[in-house]
């Protein structure tokens, strides 16, 4: 019964283990990935029952593929390890950053003004005005706005829907906010064919979910062809909401910015 003497570093290491399986299927979840770890997950619970076991022939064969497949996971997860990175740096060392950085330097700029934005959307929604919206959280977004036109300007439903007019030099891109400001305009976004979404969506979509998915900024779209609004967060789309919704996830997901 020796198995069973746990002390209370044992617990600790219990919870460890169980908080980062836990951030890893929130990272893999709702992807094609997820399939993928829970097979290599039962393939190594399997390996150390057989090891308990003492099947020494059947448990070195898996732990041979065990120790291979860690190259294999970094190349088949190579999205979600990139995820999981930046997920622990923005979380951990780029929040101090901020806080120091503000402390000595403090950021004048207005919080985002959630009701301008939804009201320039919606306006947009209305005339099947084509948008891309990027909205910055702690991720610095700088070699993106420098693909497109520097404008540092405040926020406004009028200035938000003149630069997505179909006939403005600026519509083609999407817009960059930086709290209450607009930073740039006309950006150039990356296009992962990696990312899931439906076969209709267009290219101003896959860019938003490929933004997000590689940072923690937030994007909201509006179909030209449809007149929907859609949000998207970490890759994951949010597809036709309305006004009311869009509000409480800007307000959810800008909560601490």
């Amino acid at each position: 019964m020796g198995f069973l003497d746990l002390d209370i570093f044992d617990f600790i290491d219990i919870l460890l283990v169980t908080a980062l399986l836990y951030q890893l299927y929130k990272l893999v979840k709702g992807t094609v990935a997820i399939k993928i770890f829970i097979g290599l997950a039962l393939t190594y619970l399997f390996w150390k029952l057989v090891g308990a076991l003492q099947m020494d022939l059947l448990s070195e064969i898996l732990g041979q593929f065990i120790g291979v497949g860690v190259l294999a996971i970094i190349i088949v997860f190579q999205q979600e390890v990139r995820k999981f990175l930046l997920m622990i740096g923005t979380t951990s060392f780029q929040n101090r950053k901020n806080f120091f950085r503000h402390l000595l330097k403090p950021d004048v700029r207005l919080g985002l003004n959630i009701n301008e934005l939804i009201k320039a959307c919606r306006s947009m929604a209305s005339t099947k005005t084509g948008a891309l919206i990027i909205i910055t959280r702690s991720t610095e977004l700088g070699t993106y706005e420098r693909t497109g036109e520097q404008m540092n300007a405040q926020l406004s439903r009028s200035l938000l829907e003149s630069i997505f007019f179909k006939n403005s030099p600026l519509h083609d891109g999407a817009v960059i906010l930086s709290k209450n400001t607009i930073t740039a305009a006309r950006c150039v976004l990356p296009v992962s064919e990696l990312v899931s979404l439906p076969t209709h969506m267009g290219l101003r979509h896959r860019a938003a979910a490929s933004l997000t998915e590689m940072t923690d900024a937030l994007a909201i779209t509006v179909s030209e062809e449809t007149g929907r609004i859609s949000y998207l967060k970490q890759g994951r789309l949010s597809e036709n909401i309305d006004d009311e919704k869009l509000e409480k996830f800007l307000s959810r997901d800008l909560k601490n910015n």
